[in-house]
């Protein structure tokens, strides 16, 4: 459906949210208003799912784009990939978690099927381009060594940096409180307070709503 944001929303951009597998991870299905193809956000559970919805699309998956390798994330990525034939994009600091996808799932008492390796590395300042879709890459670790935020006109994908009222945890392999918060101030507390932030979890918010109320940024003194 076309998001909604107070101030300046984006009509021309759609934005489904899918909350897949035990984990309820967000993932998000991307495509400009009018255009035949777009792109697929943290594919991380249900793959069937995802499928089924992407058969209403006319066109082709652009490209599956992770914003961190944690298996909730990456869960379906084997699969859709698979299917869609999309090229896989990941951070190179959060590989070593996406190799252990399989093994990640063991850990939970899951079967997580192992992802074919990243065909495409993101980087800090990055711009991707697909049909009708710009989206900016800002590196933000912090709940993982490789996450990043990816920022469009009025919107921005922040897995789970950040969250409506609270931010990622920091206690799984290569997280870091001070790396987290600075990369929350750094990355996303920068943007215009009226962009429209899709997390990882849970419902949508605003850089504004986050900045003002967020217990944990409030007290750190970044509102």
């Amino acid at each position: 459906m076309p998001i909604e944001s107070p101030g300046n929303a984006v009509p021309s951009l759609r934005v489904e949210t899918l909350a897949l597998g035990p984990f309820e991870s967000n993932c998000y299905l991307v495509r400009a208003d009018e255009a035949s193809s777009g792109v697929i956000v943290d594919p991380g559970a249900d793959p069937e799912r995802i499928l089924a919805r992407l058969a209403d699309w006319p066109g082709r998956v652009s490209a599956i784009l992770l914003t961190h390798a944690h298996l909730d994330h990456i869960g379906a990525v084997a699969a859709v990939g698979r299917v869609t034939g999309a090229p896989v994009y990941l951070h190179p600091a959060d590989r070593f978690l996406y190799d252990a996808a399989a093994n990640q799932g063991r850990m939970f008492g899951m079967h997580v099927e192992q992802p074919p390796p990243p065909d495409k590395e993101l980087s800090d300042g990055q711009v991707l381009e697909f049909e009708g879709i710009e989206l900016s890459v800002r590196h933000a670790p912090g709940h993982s060594p490789g996450g990043v935020v990816l920022v469009g006109p009025g919107v921005a994908f922040v897995g789970d940096c950040v969250f409506a009222g609270s931010i990622g945890r920091t206690d799984l392999a290569g997280g870091d409180m001070r790396t987290l918060l600075a990369s929350i101030r750094q990355q996303i507390l920068t943007l215009a307070g009226a962009t429209v932030l899709y997390p990882g979890h849970g419902p949508v918010t605003t850089v504004a709503r986050e900045a003002e109320s967020n217990p944990f940024l409030v007290s750190g003194g970044y509102a």
